[in-house]
């Protein structure tokens, strides 16, 4: 059997989905000692996180990509290039001891273009998005035939990996959990864009909540708790994705300042307003994991979660604070507890800081992921 060092690894994201992941995943791979090669397509929101100590390649989509976001043919033509480039991806993964997919962009279509599996090298998939809720069977259904297509299933939470065993009824031994790690290359950007004025001169405690605006994220219960709060400004930044007129009514009844930020905030924005937020609230309604987060606990911020998913296990390790879902009374006691009391900010910023230093810190992530692919038999061929 040759040694873990020696493992050629294929990571695959097609339509480069979650960049900031996959290249922190692969340099992790990397420094434990394996070949890695990210598979993806260019990324058009932004530059990716620099790759240090393995390869990329950009062989999906190349026509629809270079259209760029503002074309109508982008879309439709990248429904062309599908089929192709699946296929083209399965002459890649000729030679490598594992190919580890991140996501597939057709799913039900996909599970055909993946071909037949190959002796001695394990097919295994992250899975990233959530799960269909318990009574869409039949979409649970077309999960497990999907997912029946790969030697192992990489999940984040222990609640992810229940609901794969219980509820899409996948063979336990099948499902793995790894935690997902820290976005911590926002902490050392190249080039970090300041606070842009009005924001820059904000004397008082800040709360932050922070990425795509959606219902699902407590948006409105935060506002709810923060209209109970003295002396704190709330800021909520982030790309609308639900209808901003009753968040503008809740905020208008607030003592204090709200301010929005109702747009896409790029990478080199994002370390100013975590540095300067006192505490990041993420009252979530329903979730297993958010990037969000795992930025949060890159800058070892105090962190409020709602107790729902995943967010219930970082909670339960110190590194953040749980309150109930849609409860804006509980919510509100706990961000002014920790507005008014440092001490209990730096408690959590303790606790989110032992976490990415142990088992949800990227070489203890690479060192159990390897060691899965050799659970899987990788590079017995």
């Amino acid at each position: 059997m040759p040694p873990i060092s020696a493992l050629r690894v294929s990571l695959l994201d097609p339509s480069a989905t979650t960049p900031p992941y996959d290249r922190l995943l692969a340099g992790a791979l990397a420094r434990a000692g394996a070949d890695v090669e990210l598979i993806t397509s260019r990324f058009l929101y932004g530059p990716a996180p620099a790759a240090h100590g393995y390869r990329t390649s950009e062989p999906f989509y190349r026509r629809s990509t270079a259209l760029g976001l503002g074309s109508r043919l982008r879309l439709p033509v990248k429904l062309l290039e599908h089929a192709p480039a699946m296929l083209r991806a399965r002459s890649l993964l000729a030679a490598v001891d594992v190919a580890h997919w991140q996501w597939l962009t057709i799913p039900p279509l996909d599970a055909a273009l993946l071909g037949p599996r190959r002796e001695g090298q394990p097919r295994v998939f992250t899975l990233h998005y959530p799960l269909p809720n318990r009574d869409q069977t039949s979409a649970l259904r077309r999960q497990r035939r999907l997912l029946d297509h790969f030697d192992a299933i990489v999940v984040h939470t222990e609640s992810g990996a229940e609901r794969l065993r219980g509820d899409v009824g996948l063979d336990p031994a099948k499902v793995h959990v790894i935690p997902h790690g820290p976005l911590d290359y926002l902490t050392s950007l190249p080039h970090e864009e300041p606070l842009p004025p009005e924001l820059a001169a904000v004397e008082g405690p800040v709360i932050l909540f922070f990425g795509l605006l959606r219902p699902y994220k407590g948006i409105d219960t935060l506002l709810e708790a923060f209209a109970r709060l003295d002396g704190a400004e709330l800021w909520i930044a982030g790309m609308p994705r639900m209808p901003m007129e009753p968040l503008h009514e809740l905020a208008s009844r607030a003592p204090g300042t709200v301010r929005f930020l109702p747009r896409f905030i790029p990478d080199p924005e994002i370390p100013a307003l975590m540095r300067r937020a006192d505490v990041l609230a993420l009252p979530y309604r329903d979730i297993e994991q958010s990037g969000v987060l795992h930025a949060g606990l890159a800058f070892a911020k105090p962190i409020v979660l709602g107790d729902v998913g995943g967010f219930a296990e970082v909670g339960a390790r110190g590194a953040a604070r749980l309150v109930p879902p849609g409860d804006a009374a509980a919510l509100a006691a706990a961000l002014a507890q920790l507005v008014a009391h440092p001490a209990s900010r730096a408690e959590l910023s303790a606790g989110a800081a032992r976490a990415i230093e142990g088992d949800y810190g990227w070489d203890a992530i690479a060192n159990r992921t390897l060691a899965l692919y050799d659970r899987l038999g990788a590079g017995r061929r």
